[in-house]
């Protein structure tokens, strides 16, 4: 099958007719509602940048399996040139969309599991690699979206899935058959997870014989039954339902996450690629939380570029762009996004083959590069709001613009230099609330904190793969040390 269009892609997943819940209500038409819509878009543009022939070599792939031309998020990286290309396309998808596109973590779950399921197979003699490349297939030929679910709610964190009072706090099998296995439970702050034609689902941490019910990864329609989707509320979203498109910041593109509730789900054998084996939840985890955070290095600069791109340009509009100290700060957020992508690039080229055939990235490097995301942009969302102004939280209504005699009184006060309108000022004041503070803030503040683990998961990492006792050997020997 030829890759999708954009169009094609919206149809697919109007014909899903999901479950999602929003605002207290069920959703009739996902890809026409306003708050969703936007996210959609973005998702929609890793379609069309595949038809694109300027972004040929690096939105679309050959399928090792096929030979076929897919695109990039359905590919299993094949070297390091794929490892590379996969930051330098999730900076241009921040670019263009200046949001999260919500298909890292799927092509990230897709890497994870042709190593995981491979290890499996070899060590175990099962048939998890096999099934997984049949799942792939499908990805590939039907150019589809992949969801990857992998958090639980936790409930209380200081106990392990079998001890906690509801057992249902982590995702867990509750029935198996001759046909397959029965799952209970959900995954929260699912990104993408209503754009999605599939998902995969994994553990979200290294499990133990105790907890064997919850060392489970299978591989489902999004539209199974018994799956249901409540959407997250983010800042400033229900000014999608407002009809204007100033105030929104960013009108046409969008990120979202939603609770993804299991209730009884039958996941046949074919789409089952763990099933108790606790002892590889913790090796699956740590083979996905290096490719993800790696990611992050691609796709947080490039809503990064976007965002000193508008800092910049309000610099201009206030009159300010000469300042020293503006200059400063601007080359500072340049120093702060491109520390970050140089990171991400590391852990590519540093990456190495798996004998799955898949190509993984450095541990090390994919950790550190993650841990600066932690910090560096909301270093420049403050540096943003610092250079914009505190019109960036006192800006009136795009409504009240239209009003006899007020409107016209409100341009005269907005505006900045004589040559700009108050209209673009403004504009550009709400798509730096947006990314700093508003529903782009989800994708760029937020996420850069917790998304493919908090700070503290990467430090311990870090400590794991540190190789302290290779540095003290280094030391001992330069100063002589014997002992």
């Amino acid at each position: 099958m030829a890759l999708k269009t954009k169009e094609e892609y919206f149809e697919s997943i109007r014909a899903l007719r999901l479950p999602v819940y929003l605002l207290g209500e069920r959703v009739k038409d996902c890809v026409e509602h306003p708050i969703i819509r936007p996210s959609l878009n973005s998702v929609g543009m890793t379609y069309e940048i595949a038809q694109d022939p300027l972004y040929e070599d690096l939105a679309t792939a050959t399928s090792h399996l096929s030979g076929n031309k897919i695109n990039r998020f359905c590919h299993i990286h094949q070297g390091i040139d794929d490892l590379q290309k996969k930051p330098r396309l999730l900076r241009l998808m921040g670019q263009k969309t200046g949001s999260c596109f919500q298909r890292c973590a799927g092509l990230d779950a897709i890497n994870t599991l042709n190593a995981i399921s491979y290890e499996m197979e070899q060590e175990l003699g099962t048939e998890y690699h096999q099934r997984f490349l049949n799942f792939l297939r499908i990805m590939q030929d039907e150019d589809l979206v992949c969801d990857a679910a992998l958090t639980d709610p936790k409930g209380d964190r200081s106990l392990l899935p079998s001890k906690q009072a509801d057992p249902d706090l982590y995702l867990r099998i509750v029935k198996k058959d001759a046909k397959g296995i029965t799952v209970r439970g959900c995954k929260a702050h699912q990104t993408g997870a209503v754009n999605s034609h599939w998902v995969a689902v994994t553990p979200t941490s290294a499990m133990r014989e105790e907890d064997k019910d919850y060392a489970v990864t299978f591989v489902a329609p999004t539209n199974s039954k018994g799956i249901s989707y409540v959407y997250g509320r983010q800042s400033c979203d229900t000014r999608k339902l407002e009809g204007g498109n100033i105030d929104v910041g960013n009108a046409g593109f969008g990120g979202h996450e939603a609770y993804m509730i299991f209730d009884d789900v039958f996941v046949p054998w074919e789409n089952v690629l763990m099933c108790g084996e606790y002892q590889f939840s913790g090796r699956l985890v740590e083979i996905f939380a290096n490719y993800h955070r790696a990611s992050y290095g691609g796709c947080k600069t490039g809503v990064g570029d976007v965002l000193i791109g508008a800092t910049a340009l309000i610099a201009d509009y206030n009159g300010t762009a000469r300042a020293s100290h503006v200059k400063d700060k601007l080359q500072e957020m340049v120093h702060l996004n491109e520390t970050c992508y140089a990171c991400a690039m590391s852990a590519a080229t540093e990456g190495n083959k798996h004998a799955s055939g898949g190509c993984l990235v450095h541990g090390l490097l994919a950790n550190v590069a993650k841990l600066n995301i932690t910090r560096n942009p909301i270093e420049m969302c403050r540096l943003a709001q610092d250079i914009a102004g505190a019109v960036i939280g006192t800006t009136p209504s795009e409504k009240d613009f239209n009003i006899p005699g007020i409107g016209e009184v409100l341009k005269k006060y907005l505006q900045g230099v004589a040559h700009i309108s108050a209209e673009s000022r403004v504009r550009c004041i709400r798509l730096i609330e947006n990314i700093t503070m508003g529903t782009g803030a989800v994708g760029f503040f937020t996420e850069s904190i917790h998304g493919a683990g908090s700070p503290q998961a990467q430090k311990v990492m870090i400590q794991r793969y540190g190789n302290f006792e290779h540095k003290k050997m280094l030391a001992k020997t330069l100063a002589s040390i014997k002992e």
